[in-house]
């Protein structure tokens, strides 16, 4: 978690792509710990963080709603030390969490869009496996991880390989079923004040 805690203040950090690529192993116990089940149906949720005076996707995100809840963050820059993390997997995403993500992207200069589909069982696992198998990501392939993700599980391989965020976020909400939600907050878009707002909602 200390990659996550600690990037140095940068408008690329912020909209979510922080430095990645290093190797983070939370220990089996604090994963065991922070295992969540969610009560809802299986689903996969990509986050897609948009530069709002540009227009252009930031950053890439996959909430997977498994047989436990966990969020493919690749070389994202969230993070707490209540939330362990292997390799850009975040465990423990409890609607409290998840809240604070969001909340964390979304600031005046950048808007969340949730994008949410319902999916089978079988499908959230497989995504679920290959998102613990996919390793560190390097700065700047969130996306490209994401969609090579995606396009390994059945009813997704039409979506194809890309690097951008939006073109990701087109060809996802096109999937039928999709429900997409978008969250604007005014905040500041300080880094450190982003991080101090995560604090206040989790703690420490």
């Amino acid at each position: 978690m200390q990659r996550r805690a600690f990037l140095m203040a940068a408008p690329l950090a912020l909209a979510g792509c922080g430095t990645g690529g290093e190797t983070v192993w939370a220990p089996e116990a604090a994963i065991a710990d922070a295992r969540y089940v969610h009560a809802g149906p299986p689903a996969l949720t990509l986050y897609t963080v948009n530069n709002l005076g540009t227009g252009n996707g930031a950053h890439s995100a996959l909430l997977i709603n498994a047989s436990q809840r966990v969020l493919f963050d690749p070389a994202g820059s969230y993070g707490h030390p209540s939330i362990p993390e292997r390799n850009d997997v975040l465990f423990g995403m409890t609607p409290q969490v998840v809240k604070s993500y969001v909340s964390y992207h979304s600031r005046a200069s950048y808007v969340t869009v949730e994008q949410r589909l319902e999916v089978p069982g079988s499908i959230a696992e497989a995504a679920l496996e290959l998102a613990l198998s996919a390793g560190p990501v390097r700065q700047a392939f969130c996306t490209r991880a994401i969609s090579q993700l995606l396009g390994q599980l059945p009813g997704f391989e039409t979506l194809g390989t890309t690097w951008f965020p939006d073109k990701l976020m087109a060809r996802f909400g096109a999937l039928p079923g999709v429900v997409t939600t978008e969250h604007n907050e005014n905040d500041s878009d300080s880094l450190r004040d982003a991080r101090r707002a995560v604090a206040r909602q989790l703690g420490g």
